[in-house]
C-alpha cells in the first residue's frame, strides 16, 4: 500500500469555502478514479489560520500516479476547479492570500 498526506495551512475564514470545494469538487473526482480517503481533519494553527489535512490510501505509488494523471485529464473536473478559483478571486489570489502552505507527502508505515 501507498499512503499520502495532503495538507494545507489557510486562512480560518476561508475554511468553510475550502471544505465545501473539497466535498463538492475534489473528493468525487478522486473517488471516481479509485482514490481511497482514509479521513480528513482540521486543526487550529493560530488565531487566524487552520490546518486541513487528508490521508489517502492507494494500492501502490504507481497506482497513485495513474489516478492523479486521470484526475488532471478530466476536463469537467478541471473546469469545476477553475470556476471555483475564479469565484474566489482567481487562482493567484487564492494561492497568494488565502492558502499559505500546501504539502503533498508520502507517509511511511512504521508498524511491523
Amino acid at each position: 500500500m501507498f499512503y499520502r498526506r495532503k495538507y494545507y495551512i489557510l486562512e480560518k475564514d476561508f475554511a468553510e469555502a475550502f471544505n465545501k470545494h473539497f466535498n463538492d469538487n475534489l473528493l468525487p473526482t478522486q473517488l471516481k478514479y479509485g482514490s481511497k480517503l482514509v479521513g480528513r481533519w482540521m486543526v487550529p494553527v493560530d488565531h487566524d489560520r487552520v490546518e486541513i489535512f487528508a490521508i489517502w490510501e492507494y494500492e501502490s505509488h504507481e497506482g497513485y500516479l495513474k489516478i492523479e494523471k486521470q484526475v488532471r485529464a478530466d476536463k469537467a473536473h478541471v473546469e469545476r476547479v477553475t470556476k471555483w478559483y475564479d469565484e474566489h478571486g482567481g487562482r493567484d489570489y487564492v494561492v497568494n492570500n488565502l492558502i499559505h502552505i500546501v504539502k503533498n507527502e508520502e507517509i511511511i508505515d512504521t508498524v511491523d
